[in-house]
């Protein structure tokens, strides 16, 4: 018969064998492709709880249920709520962006009316917290700022080469950009898109566009033929 030191010091090491394999079976390795393709699936069930509850409806037990994935399992993609939501808001406006600078402004217009209904109420929940939380509000205009300058600097090359009407500033023309954008943003997201979306865009595009010069036509800012300038008097 062994004695009961030897036993108990050949049990416990059997029991730490044992242990340690188990520990080492508990967690898959995944490759990167599936951690993004997990993180992905996540962010699109967050999407669909932040469309239907809005942003303080959209519980973690909700999210939960949408994504078919734990607690545990969303915040080790996530550090919080906030930054599903920061980042769903940031993967958005730069997709919009993109498509504004690369396709143009009817493009971007033609892709809210086309937009999936879940993404339109993000866009309605990130306005209405721009609206209602300050620290939201100033993180979103700061992290903001790079595309608003890309989007200020294609207005002004548009207007120099005739894409875009010349007869109002480039603040003037960004802020009505802006309007028709979100104002189309919100008819669609509450469910009231427009009958015919392409005489719609087609419309807006007149509106915007550059028309043929007129006789006697200037440019904002210009001065007319033999008008001197008050300094040259």
């Amino acid at each position: 018969m062994y004695p009961a030191s030897l036993l108990l010091r050949l049990l416990g090491s059997q029991y730490k064998t044992s242990v340690r394999f188990c520990k080492l079976g508990s967690v898959p390795r995944i490759s990167e492709e599936q951690r993004a393709r997990l993180r992905d699936q996540i962010l699109e069930a967050a999407r669909r709880c932040f469309a239907r509850y809005g942003y303080e409806g959209a519980t973690v037990k909700r999210l939960e249920r949408e994504s078919g994935r734990s607690r545990g399992a969303i915040f080790n993609y996530f550090g919080s709520k906030d930054d599903i939501f920061l980042e769903l808001v940031e993967r958005d406006q730069e997709r919009l962006g993109r498509i504004w600078l690369e396709q143009g402004f009817e493009a971007a217009l033609r892709a809210i009316v086309e937009e999936d209904p879940a993404w339109l109420g993000v866009y309605l929940e990130a306005g209405r917290r721009l609206r209602t939380d300050a620290q939201f509000r100033e993180g979103r205009l700061a992290a903001g700022a790079e595309i608003r300058e890309r989007l200020s600097a294609w207005i002004v090359a548009a207007q120099a080469d005739g894409r875009l009407r010349d007869d109002v500033s480039p603040e003037t023309m960004g802020t009505l950009l802006g309007v028709l954008l979100d104002g189309l943003a919100v008819r669609s997201a509450v469910g009231v898109p427009p009958a015919d979306s392409e005489s719609l865009i087609g419309l807006i595009a007149d509106v915007i566009r550059a028309s043929p010069r007129r006789p006697g036509h200037r440019a904002r800012g210009s001065r007319a033929p033999g008008r001197r300038s008050a300094g040259s008097r």
